[in-house]
């Protein structure tokens, strides 16, 4: 893991949800269409374990993504994942929104993107994050970068980076390490 900064580690430690957008965090930004149109993506197990860990830890985790997809919809399934905002045109209301439900405040949040269509969001949330491999306008607005290309391990990075800096990680993974 990459050196972080004291004004990163404040942040992430107040952190109580982590919002994704799907196409270039989840998946490497490709989609996939068989000759009946059907949509086909590809996740990484590690970002769905990563998932998995913080929801174990008490964190929440919710999908943010301007696309529908029946292929998003069981993902989030499968991972328990219950807060899914698909055709999220203006992300920004979705996660108004999501911020009436949770009754978290904006430094409680995370969420982390790829493209400037998860601007709006970005400037709001308490920690902005930002894959590898985003576009280049967004590496100087958010608090960090991956150092893992989306849909390829980012999303587990950031989970390692937030269990870690809130104390959580040893007590979250304890169990692999007494089998």
């Amino acid at each position: 893991m990459k050196r972080i900064s004291t004004k990163i580690r404040k942040k992430a430690q107040k952190i109580k949800l982590l919002l994704l957008d799907v196409d270039g965090v989840l998946t490497d930004g490709g989609i996939l269409m068989d000759k009946r149109g059907m949509e086909l993506k590809r996740f990484d197990v590690r970002d769905g374990h990563g998932i998995r860990l913080l929801m174990r830890a008490g964190l929440q985790v919710g999908f943010v993504t301007g696309r529908s997809s029946k292929a998003v919809s069981q993902r989030a399934k499968e991972l328990g994942v219950r807060m899914v905002y698909q055709n999220a045109h203006r992300k920004v209301e979705a996660y108004q929104k999501i911020k009436k439900r949770t009754g978290f405040k904006d430094q409680e949040i995370a969420y982390m993107g790829d493209d400037i269509v998860d601007l709006p969001v970005l400037r709001k949330v308490g920690l902005s994050l930002a894959v590898k491999g985003c576009w280049e306008g967004l590496k100087e607005m958010v608090d960090y970068v991956t150092e893992i290309e989306g849909g390829r391990g980012a999303v587990r990075e950031i989970t390692e980076l937030l269990l870690r800096l809130q104390g959580r990680w040893q007590e979250t993974t304890a169990r692999y390490y007494r089998m």
